[in-house]
């Protein structure tokens, strides 16, 4: 069953119900303080579990010239109704242990009865009761679609409680609230199905009273009753007392799982009826529904409540979002040259598509936009601009389901095609269907660019991409970026703890320590966003942790927007920025042997984490420019290699007499670097895209000649990650 099934399914269903959940919601918050108002009153006794039956008969007996009834409700409180020696008839609440009147029973407010009639039927009586238990079970499929749709998101049961990346706030608190809330939701709306089936008669029900032989009866030889001695009172429902001395009446004894006939001379057990599967359902339903006899459950209750009326406001908040990413076009699809192709989950990249569709405008180019899945045959396409978000494990967005076999379908042409891919480098399949799609498209179009990812909706990436675009297709483009700008988000403090001096430094290089001001969680490898201008224009560094503490290698540009941000400022000082993780570039713990291959500041997350090594086999590579270049990290290395935490080291100096970069270094140990993949081992890659093209080429290499083994094996391994740039 594809996504889109589940998401229709799950707004059509909220459209259809969304008053009367919203009713039963708002009714139903305000009953949930019922028993809790009722568990506050001061009828409260010792523990029902250390107080036998025959205690409290006694007791009551010493007490009251005649009994009725006793009763424990589910609040825990000892209802009665005696007859004093005076003639006086007392109902209410009592001691079980001295048999003390505590007070009236519990009368329920006119304002609560009030509530629970509307909530059970809307003043409709039995169509009124039909409709709640109908849209009871709506929310209940509501709340199972959801579940669904979260498991998709999350890329899999796993990680249903895994960090969700907050893109967009009525989104994230959707997600968050709506995994905390589904077991009281779907209890909340299950049990409202049953207890509306119930009221309708639809569940099977026994009617079985007690068959007792009158003829055999014995009045004599009185003895103690012992199932009243075996009996605790947190087993008893109630007591109903012999009307009289006559061996015809005896007791009625209703516990939680049965109900016996007890002769009041002899103790005998004169007739038993358990209690039907149907009646513990009954009532536990109604005691999950209602949230009686627990304080707890129901605020549980109540907090379930006001999320499913947050749930129905975000909910068509985010789709009237989507509705106003519709796309219009001022010209016809076969007169334009200029396609742009989008794909998007929640609506967001719709928003920087049409901001380059009016920029093409204004460059008086005839453009036409559509959804991937409308993707077809343009018979005077020039461009084709695939602007694309990645969905779940990555997979396609809803509306781009079907792009990949269009694409398949089609005839070859000479059509220049480019594509941009949006995500988050939280989720570890960050832009892969942008990728998928370039490499359909390749047996089809021209490549015009290679694919382009775009982290968090960077505006200033786009701007890059845009720039990249527009110069090679010799088209000037003037955007409209402010429409995309907004402040930065969920930023924190931190504290500026050391700073190295950048002159002293031949290649401009600093070390950068902060200290978070608030707990944060973080691992070596993942990246800190810095917002200099607080605004979109996004910097990141991946982060070293070291001694808990996040360290950070940045290389200083003179006009360097980031790197000026940060080195201005001083021990002591405050600045602001984000946390992403980055799951895919973290120290595999189940891999024991490690190769990291790093060039510049790219030795930084690898510092963070050999620092909190305990148990890998680490071999560090390094790419410097000089003997100086490493002075910045020397101390730090060598007391690695001295505590253990690093079993291998090796420096390439790219400008000393004898030059050489990690890729050399890697062929020297050619049969080392091919043993380690062989046995499982991970090889780590992080620093600038040159480097990185060729350590790629370098274990091309050593893996054909000593591995007899393509690297794409190693990498569909997960033995080898990257982070480069």
């Amino acid at each position: 069953m594809t996504i889109s099934i589940w998401r229709y399914s799950h707004l059509a269903l909220a459209v259809s119900s969304f008053v009367f959940i919203l009713l039963a919601s708002v009714t139903g918050i305000i009953l949930a303080f019922q028993p809790i108002s009722e568990q506050m009153q001061p009828y409260h006794v010792s523990d029902l579990g250390q107080v036998s039956l025959a205690e409290t008969v006694a007791v009551f007996k010493k007490n009251y010239s005649e009994i009725i009834e006793i009763n424990i409700d589910a609040n825990g409180f000892v209802a009665a109704s005696v007859f004093t020696e005076d003639g006086e008839n007392l109902e209410g609440y009592f001691n079980p242990e001295t048999a003390q009147y505590l007070g009236e029973k519990i009368k329920p407010s006119p304002f609560f009865q009030w509530v629970t009639n509307f909530h059970r039927s809307l003043f409709l009586k039995s169509t009124g009761r039909f409709l709640v238990g109908l849209f009871s079970f709506f929310l209940c499929l509501i709340a199972l679609s959801g579940l669904v749709l979260v498991i998709k998101r999350q890329r899999g049961l796993k990680q249903f409680f895994s960090k969700v990346v907050n893109e967009n706030f009525n989104q994230y608190w959707h997600v968050v609230l709506g995994r905390w809330s589904l077991i009281p939701i779907i209890i909340i709306s299950l049990t409202g199905v049953y207890l509306s089936l119930e009221k309708f008669d639809v569940l099977p029900h026994e009617a079985n009273g007690h068959h007792v032989n009158f003829e055999t009866l014995k009045a004599s030889p009185v003895k103690p009753i012992s199932v009243f001695n075996s009996t605790q009172l947190s087993e008893v429902k109630s007591l109903e007392f012999p009307f009289s001395d006559d061996v015809e009446d005896y007791f009625i004894l209703k516990l939680k799982n049965r109900e016996l006939a007890i002769n009041q001379f002899t103790g005998e057990i004169l007739s038993e009826i358990p209690q039907s599967n149907f009646q513990l359902l009954s009532r536990l339903s109604l005691n999950l529904h209602t949230g009686k006899g627990s304080i707890l459950w129901s605020l549980i209750l109540a907090i379930a409540g006001v999320n499913i009326i947050y749930f129905v406001y975000s909910g068509f908040a985010m789709t009237l979002k989507r509705r106003k990413s519709r796309l219009k076009n001022k010209f016809k699809k076969n007169d334009c040259e200029y396609i742009i192709s989008v794909g998007s989950e929640n609506g967001s990249t719709f928003s920087y598509a049409q901001v380059l569709y009016e920029g093409l405008l204004k460059a008086n180019k005839k453009v036409f936009i559509s959804e991937l899945n409308d993707f077809g045959d343009y018979p005077n396409a020039k461009h084709l601009i695939v602007m694309t978000a990645t969905y779940g494990q990555g997979e396609a967005p809803t509306n781009a389901n079907k792009f990949l076999d269009i694409v398949k379908d089609m005839n070859p042409s000479g059509v220049n095609y480019s594509v941009v891919g949006f995500g988050s480098l939280a989720y570890p399949d960050f832009c892969q269907f942008a990728f998928d799609a370039d490499g359909v498209m390749n047996s089809r179009f021209s490549q015009f660019l290679k694919p382009f990812t775009i982290n968090d909706k960077s505006i200033e990436s786009f701007q890059n991409w845009v720039n990249k675009w527009s110069k090679k297709a010799e088209i000037p483009l003037s955007l409209a970026l402010e429409e995309l700008q907004t402040k930065p988000k969920q930023t924190k403090k931190a504290t500026i703890l050391s700073k190295t001096d950048v002159h002293n430094q031949p290649d401009d290089t600093f070390l950068l320590t902060l200290k978070s001001k608030r707990y944060q969680r973080f691992q070596s490898g993942d990246l800190l966003a810095v917002y200099p201008k607080n605004d979109y224009r996004e910097r990141l560094y991946s982060i070293g942790k070291v001694k808990g503490h996040m360290q950070l290698s940045i290389k200083f540009y003179e006009n360097g927007l980031g790197s000026n941000y940060l080195y201005n400022g001083e021990a002591g000082d405050i600045l602001k920025g984000k946390i992403i993780s980055n799951t895919h570039f973290h120290l595999p713990k189940k891999r024991s042997q490690v190769m990291m291959i790093a060039n510049g500041t790219g030795v930084g997350p690898f510092l963070g984490m050999i620092d909190e090594n305990k148990k890998h086999d680490i071999q560090l590579y390094l790419g410097l420019r000089t003997q100086d270049s490493y002075e910045l990290y020397k101390s730090q290395v060598e007391g690695y290699l001295q505590d253990r935490k690093l079993c291998g080291f090796q420096l390439a100096l790219s400008r000393e007499h004898n030059k050489q970069y990690v890729q050399d270094l890697l062929l020297n140990d050619a049969e080392k670097v091919a043993k380690l993949l062989l046995s499982g081992g991970t090889i780590m890659v992080c620093g600038s895209l040159a480097m990185q093209n060729g350590v790629i080429n370098a274990l091309e290499t050593i893996c054909s000649d000593y591995a007899q083994k393509p690297l794409s094996y190693f990498q569909k391994e997960q033995q080898l990650k990257m982070d480069c740039y």
